[in-house]
């Protein structure tokens, strides 16, 4: 069997070694000139398994319109002339409800928890480095009343089986030392000691030349200009410079592009991008760094420790396709790093990036199954991507080949959306 893999960032690449671990022909399409090289490539580093929940969630709407008047907020809206954008959003509001907000929930920890389970074995089956570290995420709340609001998501950590422990203001100390230069700035955290965190684009990049070395064909350079079917299957995937690759059967992995080549498809899938930013600079004094990751809940900013680097990680812009990266859009971001970790890092020498990240309106990502018996999907994973990588690459792997999954399926697929 040979299977066409569209995509190379941290999806396609888990799905392309997992299909190729089982026996597989693969080959795998990117328009860049290697892997990992766009949502992949310089995103928050959290494996936040602890933290996997739905945007939609009661009370967002409300408190959406209050970050919009922020100083240094976490959200910009960009009121484009897009029906799209904005059937998406009514979806979106849709499921701001505490029903929906519990079905989608639990649909993403299935497949979260899958995926914190899958990993170490794919670690030690391929040895790679990723400069990860295991040391939790601490949630870090600036007032009483977010601590006092944690205690709601306390209730359905436990009932996930996500391990957590609540910290007072010298428990986030014990956790993250540095800390205690701006003790008077928080009141207490939540730590989430399952969560890892590590490069994905490290990762990305070290998987994917196992995946090359068990025979998988990584074809870079290669804009897809369309998904041809005939018959009522997929013929081919029709690209600009190579013409028509073809294979047995097909997955999409293009994250936020992916709308694009299946919507000719009859496949609307209300996949949207949402950007983000992030910063990454060296650090300059070990003393006044992170030693894992921490999130600002006021400003929505992940700040993480990669190696001797730091990586700050936030803002959601919704803007369309559009990758650029202003001069002030990073802002936020510095901001943040300089006020919990001062002297930590060298802001000085701070590295811009922006990513889309491929949203669903409920959160759960897109896979498994089409109504084309040989295409299978990959995609939608919004900020979680990174986090859910292994699990639902082993997923779709197994779907592709016919096998059940270690997990239901039931509400992951394309289905959920008719």
């Amino acid at each position: 069997m040979k299977v066409v893999v569209m995509g190379a960032g941290v999806i396609g690449v888990t799905t392309a070694y997992y299909l190729a671990n089982q026996g597989v022909e693969v080959v795998v399409l990117d328009r860049q000139t290697g892997p990992g090289l766009e949502t992949s490539y310089a995103n928050a580093g959290e494996l936040s398994y602890g933290m996997t929940s739905p945007w939609a969630a009661p009370g967002i709407p409300v408190k959406a319109i209050k970050w919009l008047f922020m100083k240094r907020r976490p959200l910009f809206i960009w009121p484009l002339i897009s029906p799209t954008m904005w059937m998406w959003s009514i979806q979106m509001i849709r499921n701001c409800n505490a029903e929906s907000y519990r079905i989608n929930k639990s649909r993403m920890v299935r497949i979260s928890n899958y995926s914190r389970d899958v990993m170490p074995d794919l670690i030690d089956e391929t040895g790679i480095d990723y400069e990860g570290r295991e040391q939790g995420t601490l949630q870090l709340f600036r007032t009483e009343k977010q601590l006092k609001g944690s205690r709601a998501d306390q209730e359905i950590l436990t009932e996930f089986n996500s391990p957590f422990e609540e910290l007072d203001r010298d428990g986030c100390i014990v956790a993250e030392p540095a800390l205690t230069n701006v003790r008077d700035k928080f009141v207490g955290g939540l730590r989430l000691t399952a969560d890892r965190t590590g490069d994905c684009r490290m990762f990305t990049i070290a998987l994917a030349e196992k995946a090359a070395e068990m025979g998988v064909q990584f074809q870079y350079g290669q804009s897809i200009r369309g998904i041809a079917v005939e018959n009522g299957r997929v013929a081919g995937v029709d690209t600009e410079l190579a013409g028509r690759i073809t294979g047995d059967k097909y997955v999409c992995a293009l994250g936020s592009y992916a709308p694009r080549f299946l919507k000719p498809l009859g496949l609307k899938l209300p996949v949207y991008p949402v950007k983000g930013y992030s910063v990454t600079l060296p650090v300059i004094d070990d003393a006044k760094a992170p030693q894992s990751t921490l999130m600002d809940e006021t400003h929505k900013v992940a700040i993480t420790r990669l190696g001797d680097r730091i990586r700050v990680a936030g803002t959601a812009e919704i803007a369309g396709y559009s990758n650029r990266l202003g001069p002030h859009a990073t802002d936020t971001v510095k901001h943040v790093i300089g006020d919990l970790f001062p002297g930590g890092g060298d802001l000085g020498q701070a590295e811009g990036w922006t990513g889309l990240r491929p949203m669903t309106p409920d959160g759960t990502p897109v896979l498994g199954a089409t109504q084309y018996d040989n295409l299978y999907l990959n995609t939608g994973h919004g900020t979680l991507g990174w986090t859910m990588a292994c699990g639902s690459g082993r997923v779709v792997a197994d779907v592709v080949l016919g096998k059940d999954p270690d997990i239901s399926m039931d509400g992951l697929t394309a289905e959920r959306y008719g």
